[in-house]
């Protein structure tokens, strides 16, 4: 590859680690503090990558903005009471933190995190994880519109100093894809996250693992 700086932001639920247990579990919470059933696992899963409070008024349209509070508070307290039980960590998916490294190693190249989990929740997951020395730039639901609003990655380009144009955005939903395409960066997406083949079509490009990951990134920067 070429000297120019180079960025690639990697979503995190579903593209680095495999959280649904613990989303599942705090979902469950979020309904059960209305007295509702939890919705289905593929609903659920369904709206991963939104914002916490986008994510529950997609899910229950119905409810107030009481009710709607309600749960939001109950699903954070739920996922709280996971981290505090000593249950390990969300796992980071096969060949993760390999891919990380590699990626590293060159000099040109910044990673960064663009994710719907809240400052306290992406903070656990790094430190338990020992994530933080790979990523220049860490952007979370706290600070920025919900996704697909591009906004995340546009902090993204101002903290590293890359254009928009020699970057890319990787991850598991549409939301992920439609969040690149706004902010003009290139898209992957990844086949093992919550969301179906069907709903990454806008996507660059769709892989199954890791590996294939390098080589579109040779093949899209390698000659620049």
């Amino acid at each position: 590859m070429s000297d120019a700086r180079r960025l690639i932001v990697f979503d995190v639920d579903g593209t680095l680690v495999d959280s649904q247990a613990h989303i599942l579990a705090s979902m469950a919470g979020a309904f059960a503090a209305l007295g509702q059933p939890a919705p289905s696992r593929d609903e659920a899963l369904s709206i991963v990558g939104l914002s916490l409070p986008v994510a529950l008024r997609q899910l229950a349209p119905d409810v107030s903005e009481d009710e709607a509070g309600a749960m939001v508070e109950a699903y954070k307290a739920t996922f709280q009471g996971i981290r505090l039980s000593g249950e390990a960590a969300s796992p980071l998916y096969p060949q993760t933190r390999e891919t990380l490294e590699g990626l590293r190693r060159d000099q040109a190249l910044l990673m960064g995190l663009a994710t719907g989990k809240s400052r306290r929740g992406l903070d656990y997951l790094v430190e338990a994880h020992e994530l933080a020395p790979y990523f220049a730039t860490q952007q979370v639901a706290d600070d920025h519109p919900s996704k697909p609003h591009p906004s995340m990655l546009q902090r993204a380009l101002q903290e590293t100093g890359v254009d928009a144009s020699r970057a890319v955005m990787v991850g598991d939903t549409e939301f992920d894809i439609e969040m690149g395409r706004a902010a003009g960066f290139r898209t992957i997406g990844v086949s093992w996250g919550y969301h179906p083949m069907a709903r990454l079509a806008a996507a660059d490009i769709v892989i199954d693992t890791w590996g294939q990951l390098w080589p579109f990134l040779e093949e899209l920067w390698g000659g620049r």
